[in-house]
């Protein structure tokens, strides 16, 4: 879209191979796109034919499974899985890997082993072209140890989801509390919590497509142009439900094609939203 640039995650939930959805991607109209990390992603050849056809490869998620390994003494597995994703990375010029703070919703707690392992990976990441983008998830506690005990390195940032705030924030605004760090974005739209009592559930992180939510744009929007985010516009969606949900159901009904336009056209009208309030 003209003065922006817009970017998707891959996702397994689209039914086709990752190569087969960046060609889509870039013929949709996306400029970019993302892909989760395994240690058999095929992160070379995703690289090779994105500078082929001609679109960024803005990033890579790596793995959290081990998320709360990271903050127990013995972790030695956990911290080199990511620091494989780093060198991943690196070597194929990548320059951002976002990275979950924790998983989990019953631990409030974070440690001094915890920020002692990622501070492995934080090292790690200063020797190197690549920035760490620390997305908030659940357990807020955890970002707010790691945004604080790393503040001082460029090579941390900060991954704003707009629809993990509304659930697993409680809509709290995340960017007044880490604007100034921030670097990417994961945006996307939920119901915010279901639970009358607030309780957390990972069920409610739908990942809408924008407007099919209860999202506020305009102030999504503008809070971007408030911390003078000029950078991709990157978009998390699901394609498929959640266990016990169904608000995505409509979507998997959908050729994939038509799905992917479909998200072309809901980013053209948050970056149009961006681009009126920021004029």
């Amino acid at each position: 879209m003209w003065n922006a640039q817009l970017c998707l995650g891959t996702d397994s939930e689209f039914g086709a191979p990752v190569d087969e959805q960046i060609r889509l991607f870039k013929k949709t109209g996306f400029d970019g796109f993302f892909t989760d990390w395994s240690r058999d992603a095929l992160v070379r050849e995703w690289k090779e034919l994105a500078d082929e056809i001609g679109i960024v490869y803005q990033s890579i998620h790596a793995p959290f499974g081990n998320a709360a390994k990271m903050w127990e003494e013995d972790a030695d597995d956990a911290v080199d899985e990511l620091l494989a994703c780093l060198n991943d990375c690196e070597e194929n010029s990548i320059p951002i890997m976002i990275v979950h703070p924790f998983i989990g919703f019953e631990s409030h707690t974070p440690t001094q082993e915890g920020i002692k392992n990622y501070g492995k990976l934080v090292e790690a990441a200063d020797k190197k072209n690549v920035k760490i983008a620390i997305e908030n998830v659940e357990g807020e506690e955890y970002l707010a140890a790691l945004m604080k005990a790393f503040k001082s390195y460029d090579c941390v940032g900060f991954c704003w989801d707009t629809g993990h705030e509304m659930c697993y924030n409680h809509s709290a605004d995340m960017l007044n509390l880490y604007g100034e760090k921030l670097i990417c974005t994961h945006i996307n739209d939920n119901l915010g919590i279901k639970d009358h009592s607030g309780k957390i559930t990972w069920r409610d992180d739908l990942h809408l497509l924008p407007f099919d939510g209860i999202a506020d744009w305009n102030n999504i929007t503008k809070r971007l142009n408030d911390h003078n985010y000029t950078d991709f516009l990157t978009f998390e969606l699901n394609k498929k439900s959640k266990p016990g949900r169904m608000e995505n159901d409509l979507y998997d009904k959908m050729p994939l094609e038509e799905y992917i336009t479909e998200a072309y056209k809901r980013a053209c009208r948050v970056t149009a939203l961006k681009l009126r309030d920021k004029n």
